[in-house]
């Protein structure tokens, strides 16, 4: 049995890595599945012996029985006693497919391009930079080490185990509100000032795709959507996706520059406008009061809609938030986009659309193509957290731990970069803005830091002729871990200096 066709063939397809959480035995049984899909090895072969499958894949010869169990628990195989293992064919199986190539270790690999074409999106190319460093700066992330694992699972085990989650699921009544859109519109109603009801309201994954949502019931190919002169490049992707031609409006210590609005367009030119008025990103300036009331009296006047992104209004450190325009709107003109849940990891919080009723009625059919189940038991657990006094707790004991980061970094800042750079400390927020007061190359000092164990993602970094600064990002980062960022980033800027 040792020269047999099926074993010469056991010793060209299959491979299997013992470094990887799947057993070995599952691997190899998944592989000689594979070919008896494609018919390499038909019904009725007789299949090595497992002292001889042993041999020949080197393993011990558990993992050989092991693996004929595996493949007859399955209905593949066959095992007669005294007379050995038997290929069969399930009628309940995959029809088995044969590949064409003539090279058996070909039929293992996938095809590296299609053979027809399709619309690329050069708006979507990713961002996403990796680096093996320790020590990262972002644009302003929550510090998942603050989430409540211990307190998580049991609200999680507790939502699960509600009977009302099997009758939501095998429901197909779509007209009733559900508890947690009731519960959320009541937390947003007493926190952001807002009078709503669930026909206000829908509920997403996050804040991108309530944004995708949005745009794609806005925007029309060329439409012209406004954002600040330094805005957020994955709401730029999305509006662009859409077939948005982007303009740019001036951002000043007041934030948006409406006046520039007025004096540079002209009425019904204009689809929707993206700000962060409760803070600018990425300059974290706050829009004023002034300038709010101008911007809705301008969208009235000339016809545009306000998307209103509150990304972070839950990070307020002194003082009370300033409310969101949106609670202020009495002539349907604002779209508003949030987020619950950010002292939870980032599959366990959700985006929320707040708008007029007659959008949200639509962006509903939307949401039902893109996700039509939802989370069911998230919305439980988060339904109950509301009601309780959790959120607003976590939030309250984070918020404290963020402010004391945020002067830790502004004492350190002071210390190390009081000639070199200038920065406001916000009020709230994640993020400062911190702009060099002589122009140097960015790039540059990335790769001077990643050299010295620090990674600054090209995403924070923002220079041209008027600008050099960084959106540096210290909600993930513990005291002692922002005096070492610090220090390096200073260490990085007199290396860049030197050269």
């Amino acid at each position: 049995m040792k020269d047999s066709p099926v074993n010469t063939l056991f010793e060209q397809l299959i491979n299997f890595d013992k470094s990887i959480p799947q057993p070995v035995y599952v691997q190899v049984a998944q592989q000689i599945i594979n070919a008896i899909q494609r018919g390499y090895i038909s019904k009725g072969t007789l299949l090595p012996g497992t002292r001889v499958l042993s041999q020949t894949l080197k393993i011990h010869r558990n993992t050989a029985v092991a693996i004929y169990e595996e493949l007859a628990s399955q209905d593949w195989v066959e095992i007669i006693p005294n007379k050995g293992t038997f290929v069969i064919e399930p009628s309940l199986k995959t029809v088995k497919i044969k590949a064409s190539s003539q090279k058996i270790n070909e039929a293992y690999k996938t095809a590296k391009t299609t053979g027809f074409p399709f619309q690329k999106s050069f708006h979507l190319a990713s961002t996403v930079q990796l680096s093996k460093v320790q020590y990262t700066i972002n644009d302003g992330k929550p510090d998942l080490r603050l989430h409540p694992v211990h307190e998580f699972s049991r609200w999680y085990s507790a939502a699960m185990k509600r009977k009302t989650i099997i009758k939501k699921w095998n429901s197909s009544n779509q007209s009733l509100h559900s508890l947690f859109e009731t519960q959320l519109c009541n937390y947003l109603n007493a926190t952001r000032g807002f009078h709503i009801n669930p026909n206000n309201l829908i509920s997403t994954r996050s804040t991108e795709m309530s944004l995708y949502i949005v745009s794609q019931l806005l925007i029309k190919q060329n439409d012209v959507v406004l954002v600040g002169n330094l805005s957020n490049y994955a709401a730029n992707m999305i509006f662009q996706q859409a077939g948005a031609t982007i303009k740019t409006i001036p951002v000043d210590a007041d934030g948006l520059d409406v006046d520039y609005i007025r004096k540079h367009f002209i009425k019904k030119s204009i689809r929707c406008i993206y700000i962060c008025a409760h803070r600018d990103y990425p300059t974290t300036v706050t829009l004023s009061a002034e300038r709010r009331l101008a911007l809705l009296q301008l969208a009235k006047e000339f016809g545009f809609a306000i998307i209103e992104d509150d990304y972070d209004y839950d990070f307020q450190f002194t003082g009370s938030a300033m409310l969101p325009m949106a609670s202020a709107d009495g002539d349907g003109m604002v779209i508003y986009l949030g987020k619950l849940g950010q002292s939870l990891f980032p599959s366990f919080q959700t985006g929320f659309v707040i708008a007029p009723e007659n959008l949200i009625s639509e962006a509903k059919n939307y949401l039902q193509l893109l996700d039509e189940q939802g989370d069911l038991i998230q919305q439980q657990m988060l339904s109950e957290l509301i009601y309780e006094g959790e959120i607003s707790r976590l939030m309250k004991k984070n918020v404290v731990i963020y402010k004391q980061r945020r002067d830790c970094l502004s004492q350190l800042l002071t210390q190390h970069f009081f000639e070199i750079a200038k920065w406001k400390i916000p009020s709230g927020g994640l993020a400062i803005w911190i702009q060099f007061q002589n122009q140097i190359s960015l790039v540059k000092l990335a790769e001077e830091a990643e050299k010295n164990d620090l990674f600054l993602p090209k995403t924070i970094l923002y220079q041209d002729k008027n600008t050099c600064a960084i959106r540096f990002g210290f909600g993930h980062l513990a005291l002692e871990e922002i005096e070492i960022v610090i220090k390096k980033m200073k260490s990085s800027y007199k290396n860049l200096i030197l050269k």
